[in-house]
């Protein structure tokens, strides 16, 4: 699985989705920008596995501000929302108040749709993240990406009922590999946040997660290949199913 990654962002989007459905990859498709959406769904159209989020990063909510009412227009018929969130970084402190503007709307169109699951950006910016996800009704399932919190923040995160996607970018560090020790490997799922993340100049693909992330997962929690690939894949079924009880377009079209 790769649970996070910018699909229409790669040099050669096409043949990424060929090898995604040779491998029988499961693929959350994110968009950073509303206005991507169709073009991004289209490239996945005839694929079985490959779902397509509708969002708006926080990095670039004073450039395209203008666009949440496209959130609006098509959020009903994305398979889930993302990436949304919020980002505390000091280069982007002057955006926080259309941040917040746009992410509170996009929760609430994804509960008015009737709960979506969510991809959602937290970069310095945990605690503001997880106060506005408890303000919600419940119906979403939020899956917090590249999780860089304090441990208390994580605690907390857990407590709201998040899921966390990892990837090797992010367990490439200590502090990666100390928080994924704390989150309980039920809420676990993976990621390659490509073709942001890159090794040797080599952007990550959706078939590396596994590969990469499965050392370390089975170093942290003492578990043998095969019962790390069985976790991971009940962790995938129960955030299908949410997807399904949700009314996903891809899953109708599935079942």
């Amino acid at each position: 699985m790769d649970l996070h990654c910018h699909l229409d962002l790669y040099p050669s989007p096409a043949e990424i989705v060929q090898e995604i459905d040779r491998r029988n990859l499961t693929v959350f498709s994110v968009t950073t920008t509303p206005s991507a959406y169709l073009k991004t769904k289209a490239l996945a159209e005839h694929s079985k596995s490959i779902f397509t989020g509708i969002g708006l990063h926080p990095q670039i909510v004073t450039q395209r501000f203008r666009e949440l009412n496209q959130i609006e227009k098509h959020i009903e018929h994305a398979d889930f929302v993302g990436e949304i969130g919020l980002d505390g970084g000091p280069e982007h402190k002057n955006s926080w108040d259309k941040q917040v503007i746009v992410f509170r709307k996009a929760l609430e169109l994804a509960e008015t749709a009737g709960g979506k699951v969510l991809s959602i950006h937290s970069r310095r910016a945990a605690e503001p993240v997880i106060t506005e996800l408890l303000k919600g009704n419940g119906n979403n399932t939020p899956i917090l990406h590249w999780f860089s919190g304090s441990k208390k923040q994580l605690n907390a995160a857990i407590e709201a009922g998040c899921w966390f996607s990892v990837g090797p970018a992010m367990l490439a560090g200590t502090k990666g590999r100390e928080l994924l020790a704390k989150i309980p490997l039920d809420r676990v799922v993976l990621e390659t946040d490509g073709p942001f993340t890159q090794k040797n100049n080599t952007p990550y693909k959706p078939w590396d997660a596994l590969e990469l992330c499965k050392p370390t997962l089975c170093d942290i929690y003492e578990i043998t290949d095969i019962e790390a690939e069985e976790n991971l894949n009940r962790n995938l079924a129960i955030i299908l199913e949410s997807m399904r009880q949700n009314k996903s377009p891809l899953m109708r079209k599935i079942s």
